[in-house]
């Protein structure tokens, strides 16, 4: 006896008890891509397994579905792997333990895979079974989706026919993904030149933001503390004699950054000075920020003797000339009629960082509009080859741009309001997906995207919803009929 034995869909849950016995931390795909393709096998159904791992299952259509256009069924098989400090756990060789408490399945101290763990046991559940009525399936599962969709971007998409997609990889119950950004990760380097110098050495500090992901709340205007310890540096420019030692912000580049830290050289006379215009400049942000930034604060510290490098003054000119002219934020909004509260282009200024040679700064570019996300890209280009420095770009990753003539997502939305009687949320979302690399990979193609409700995804307080897994997979079913 399974311990999800008893909940509903069955099969669904039985499949996702079995997978969940199965290590699959991306980078550890190797037995789930062993047990996906043994399950073919075993139904004698077509499986087509790369390289890398990732897996194809087809299956015929059923009966009266046999000439329909084939439908793929997309998810990802790997999973997130982190536990709670006190829980003793191999993800390399140990199961989930599963447990079940009131509408909810969670793994005990542990994430629970549910993302996207569902989407691999919806797809299988359906395949086992020869009742279910659907046109042919085209069952995609990729690997390493959480570490850069690295299964997505390396697959050959030519062993694939389908032209609809239903990603199966969403988080919120009622809630459709029609569109996603593309994005890359932009790193600017300035060269930096030394000399040694001996005075009072202070450490700035800009701290207490709030921070987040920077795609998801990238519209929620959060303070970058990056562009304020920037802002301040200027502030200080022609009010006081300083010399940058060290500076530093940001731990990702995805991430809006919450600290920021600068060691300044001061003369012995001007400390009042710099205590009173920062405290000055503190006043200013928090005025700004008064809404969203309840936290924010901006002091100095470790007042001290040294004798050490700082920067030469064209080089310290430069580089807050550089943080004070570097877009950040929204740069722009979409203009659909549906979609006007969905940011369409953003950078997020995410590290910096000064050592020997260079001043080095990561940002994350994103946009739903290719285009403009490659005109960001090259205005970041024309701005650090200016100062003198030079850009390049990786981890780059292509949009899945809103498909206003869909006609999956039309029959998606009637059969949403017909089993629960509401209007689903249909949207886009400021962050990628693998639908953008299917689709700059097989365009033209239909993709629309849902899923059942998980909450707290990526953490060991992970939960998944029975009832709205339930509810999910007779959407999944029902919508398939309705693209005999």
């Amino acid at each position: 006896m399974g311990v999800l034995n008893g909940l509903e869909p069955a099969k669904v849950f039985a499949f996702f008890e079995e997978i969940s016995a199965i290590p699959r931390g991306s980078g550890n795909t190797k037995g789930i891509s062993d047990y996906l393709t043994a399950f073919a096998k075993e139904r004698s159904l077509e499986v087509i397994r790369d390289d890398l791992g990732n897996v194809v299952i087809k299956m015929p259509g059923t009966g009266g579905f046999e000439a329909s256009e084939p439908v793929m069924i997309q998810g990802h098989m790997d999973m997130v792997c982190e536990k709670d400090s006190q829980t003793r756990h191999d993800f390399l060789t140990d199961p989930l333990k599963l447990a079940v408490m009131d509408d909810t399945v969670f793994a005990r101290g542990t994430t629970l895979g549910a993302d996207d763990g569902i989407a691999v046991a919806y797809a299988l559940a359906l395949m086992d079974s020869k009742e279910i009525p659907h046109p042919p399936l085209e069952c995609l599962f990729t690997v390493d989706e959480e570490v850069g969709m690295e299964g997505a971007k390396g697959l050959d998409y030519s062993v694939l026919k389908a032209k609809k997609v239903i990603n199966l990889d969403s988080e919120d119950e009622g809630v459709f993904f029609i569109s996603c950004a593309g994005g890359r990760r932009g790193t600017l380097t300035l060269p930096m030149k030394w000399r040694e110098h001996s005075g009072t050495k202070y450490k700035i500090v800009v701290s207490g933001l709030v921070g987040g992901h920077s795609g998801e709340m990238i519209d929620q205007y959060r303070a970058n503390a990056n562009i304020i310890m920037g802002r301040l540096l200027h502030y200080l420019e022609g009010k006081i004699d300083f010399k940058i030692a060290r500076l530093s912000g940001g731990l990702m580049d995805n991430a809006i950054p919450r600290e920021a830290g600068c060691h300044v050289h001061i003369p012995a006379e001007e400390i009042k000075t710099l205590e009173t215009l920062i405290s000055e400049f503190e006043k200013i942000i928090r005025n700004e920020y008064r809404v969203n930034e309840k936290n924010l604060m901006i002091y100095c510290e470790s007042r001290e003797e040294a004798k050490e490098p700082v920067l030469k003054k064209k080089s310290q000119r430069r580089l807050i000339c550089l943080l004070n002219m570097i877009p950040d934020g929204v740069q722009k909004m979409c203009m659909e009629e549906n979609q006007k509260d969905l940011v369409q282009t953003s950078l997020n200024f995410g590290i910096m960082r000064l050592n020997e040679e260079e001043f080095f700064v990561e940002a994350a570019l994103r946009s739903s509009v290719s285009s403009e996300k490659e005109f960001l890209s090259e205005k970041l280009r024309m701005l650090i080859e200016t100062l003198g420095g030079r850009y390049e770009y990786k981890g780059d990753y292509p949009a899945w741009e809103y498909n206003e003539n869909s006609e999956l997502l039309p029959k998606l939305v009637q059969t949403y309001k017909r089993l629960n009687g509401s209007e689903p949320v249909v949207k886009g979302i400021h962050a990628g997906l693998e639908c953008g690399i299917i689709y700059q990979a097989m365009k033209p193609v239909d993709i629309v995207s849902f899923g059942p409700q998980i909450n707290g995804a990526h953490t060991p307080h992970e939960k998944l919803s029975v009832e709205s897994t339930q509810r999910t997979w007779e959407l999944l079913l029902e919508f398939l009929k309705e693209l005999k």
